[in-house]
């Protein structure tokens, strides 16, 4: 059986500079879209350091969305660098410019140049949620059980 959860979306994108690159995905059934740096210069990120990139792009969700930045797989493991509040949430209602904070977890400088992929935009639903207060939620066979409460990987 086959489940068509994919819709395709109109999504309404403002170019503040005229270097920023639109989004792209690197498969066609990739999640993500690339983020790519729109800098005039370098940018430099000292080991143990992050920047704020710019992208050159204002984007407005689809109703009910908020994108998603998340790191580029390639750039976490060869290069350590990931956005610094990942994963990092632009409300629907947000207009401004995307930007990454860009943190540099590797032992060594790493360089940022114009149209670097630098994250991937990912568009996931949400609920707007009212709070309903209640003296004692249901019990659950978990409980209040936290951190590690659910053993560890090698159990």
């Amino acid at each position: 059986m086959s489940c068509q959860c994919s819709k395709d979306y109109i999504v309404d994108i403002q170019i503040l500079r005229e270097d920023a690159i639109i989004p792209t995905r690197g498969s066609e059934k990739a999640a993500g879209y690339d983020l790519s740096a729109c800098l005039e210069d370098p940018v430099v990120i000292p080991a143990g350091c992050n920047a704020k990139i710019g992208t050159g792009l204002a984007i407005t969700p689809p109703e009910g969305y908020a994108g998603w930045i998340l790191p580029r797989s390639g750039m976490a493991t060869k290069r350590g660098l990931r956005p610094s509040n990942t994963p990092g949430l632009c409300d629907e209602d947000y207009t401004g410019e995307y930007i990454v904070s860009l943190y540099n977890d590797s032992d060594e400088t790493q360089t940022i140049y114009p149209g670097d992929r630098i994250a991937q935009l990912v568009f996931l639903p949400y609920i707007n949620a009212e709070f309903n207060v209640v003296t004692k939620l249901n019990e659950t066979e978990r409980g209040d059980a936290g951190f590690g409460s659910t053993g560890t990987a090698t159990k």
